[in-house]
């Protein structure tokens, strides 16, 4: 049922108005984009929601909740309600990883050996194999002569850039202990390289090593300076000035960089498309962007005198502004929405109510405090160690020595009435195996189980503990007047809407970062001929939902520039 999309953006003319569409689009919706879910029960959010939809919601499953950000409808759902995802579905840019031989020149990724491949989860593997392959053929296209790795962390692109495509290459980062991990590990990874050189005749060969530069990249003329700098040999840490020379092995000035940054944070991404319109030796850039929360925008506290939001003249002239609140939205992914399953889904709406729930005790009781501050990852880890207990229970009543079946039942159910006391676990650990940690990372609540339906009717001792560890966590001391058990009476009939609330409200998240992103490729269109720009999907969404790239670079290098339409 899904909608084919009619916007494109191969131009800035298209840009703007698909940028135009999901303004449109997104303003009569100003109740959901803008809200804040602790609010939900403080402020009966969901009263702003059509009565059909939520009555129609009420009976589907979770799994069918989560798949509402990707776009995923019911036959049997109220035609507005259908209609309303379908179209936002339609306004968003799509994540299919595209054809990336057909878009860049010798594009070759190649498979990571394990010594540069350690330290890298699945994910991670993936983006640098990707994007070290499209970053070595714009390199080749432009000839460039380094490539600074922008936002570098613990130097996995910069490293593999440097061992496998033989590039010179710059890591910068703002965290002086990554490149302390950076420089470490280039050393283990040399050894190696080296070994292997000799072990097959060619030890002559020079070996490229990234250099790290730790700076924090607070504005467009720092990193104008970083790109400039050459003469002085030697790592760069914590440099006295911004003029402080670093050695990048360029032959004199009229050198050609590139910049990548793989998910650099908020405004940093921004400010690598700045820089390539500013200074002369960068001659392309590739960005992935992410941490759209920690955008600066313009008229807003946060906002800098060269602001992350609007970049471009034209979003400007629609005259649409985020805030904070679709900042944070922006970086939901529809792909891991998808992923959750029905355990992970339960406890993430759980959160969600009693965090807002909270805001609730906090309000009333805690006036001063102020509107939603945060408490961190408190209530996920007491939602996890609630779970370790009922595993560790679970596996003490399978390895009972009863042969009895009654008489275990009853013992698992008395196992749960105690991790329900409020008791330590430490002391309760007898006949479990040495590895329930790592089991516990693998298993989910036990829907049906006796211990399962025990904490679905006990959901208000969860809550309590939730607001103790809340209260503390903002070092607030509990008072003997808080009536946690009165709130949570006053909110209970509810929790069950939080659910289709947060789901209807992260449905937004793919097509808000489809804007921001949007107003990146105009900015880039808007400056004419002076520059050639794509905007494309470059890793597999399922692995690294995260995965548009914006590429731009200074004319003559080869890349083609039709690779954005839907």
């Amino acid at each position: 049922m899904a909608k084919q999309c009619k916007y494109s953006c191969d131009t800035a003319a298209e840009t703007l108005e698909w940028i135009k569409a999901i303004a449109d689009f997104i303003k009569p919706f100003s109740f959901l984009v803008n809200a804040h879910v602790v609010n939900f029960f403080k402020d009966r959010l969901w009263e702003a929601v059509d009565e059909d939809w939520l009555q129609c919601l009420s009976n589907e499953s979770v799994e069918s909740l989560l798949l509402i950000p990707s776009g995923i409808v019911r036959d049997h759902w109220p035609t507005s309600l259908k209609e309303f995802i379908l179209t936002l579905k339609s306004l968003v840019y799509p994540r299919e990883q595209a054809d990336l031989k057909k878009v860049f020149p010798n594009f070759q990724p190649t498979s990571l050996n394990s010594v540069l491949a350690q330290g890298m989860n699945l994910k991670k593997k993936h983006e640098v194999e990707v994007l070290s392959a499209i970053v070595s053929s714009v390199a080749s296209a432009v000839r460039a002569d380094a490539v600074i790795d922008v936002g570098a962390g613990q130097g996995y692109l910069a490293q593999v850039l440097a061992f496998e495509h033989q590039l010179s290459v710059v890591a910068i980062d703002a965290c002086s202990h990554h490149g302390k991990v950076t420089n470490a590990r280039a050393e283990r990874i040399k050894k190696h390289y080296m070994a292997q050189m000799r072990k097959f005749g060619s030890g002559n060969q020079r070996l490229n090593v990234p250099q790290t530069v730790t700076c924090n990249i607070m504005s467009l003329e720092t990193l104008k300076s970083l790109t400039t700098m050459s003469s002085h040999k030697g790592d760069v840490e914590q440099p006295k000035s911004i003029e402080q020379d670093l050695e990048l092995g360029l032959a004199g000035r009229g050198s050609s960089l590139v910049l990548a940054g793989l998910h650099a944070c908020g405004d940093l991404s921004v400010t690598m498309l700045k820089t390539l319109l500013e200074c002369e030796e960068v001659r392309a850039v590739i960005s992935i962007g992410c941490c759209y929360n920690l955008l600066s925008e313009e008229g807003f506290a946060n906002a800098r005198i060269q602001y992350g939001f609007p970049m471009s003249c034209g979003v400007k002239s629609v005259n649409l502004s985020l805030g904070k609140s679709s900042r944070d939205l922006a970086c939901q992914s529809a792909e891991r929405w998808k992923s959750l399953g029905k355990d992970a889904g339960l406890h993430n709406f759980e959160l969600h109510a009693f965090r807002a729930a909270f805001q609730m005790v906090l309000h009333k009781y805690f006036p001063e405090v102020g509107t939603s501050p945060s408490i961190g990852r408190q209530g996920k880890a007491l939602r996890r160690k609630q779970q370790r207990k009922i595993i560790k229970s679970e596996l003490q009543a399978e390895e009972s020595t009863y042969s009895d079946l009654p008489q275990m039942a009853c013992n698992k159910d008395e196992a749960c009435s105690v991790t329900h006391s409020g008791e330590s676990e430490a002391g309760n650990t007898s006949g479990v195996r040495s590895d329930v940690d790592a089991l516990f990372t693998k298993m989910s609540l036990h829907t049906g189980s006796t211990c399962e339906r025990t904490i679905s009717t006990d959901k208000y001792s969860l809550f309590e503990k939730f607001c103790q560890s809340g209260l503390c966590r903002l070092r607030l001391k509990p008072s003997d007047d808080i009536n946690f058990h009165g709130i949570w009476k006053e909110v209970e009939p509810y929790v069950s809407l939080i659910g289709i609330y947060w789901s209807l409200r992260a449905a937004f998240g793919p097509l808000l970062e489809t804007l921001i992103l949007l107003d990146r490729l105009l900015f880039l269109q808007e400056q004419g001929d002076v520059l050639e720009s794509v905007m494309l999907p470059i890793f597999h969404p399922a692995i690294s939902p995260r995965n548009v790239a914006i590429i731009a670079k200074k004319p003559d290098a080869g890349i083609s520039s039709h690779h954005c339409s839907r």
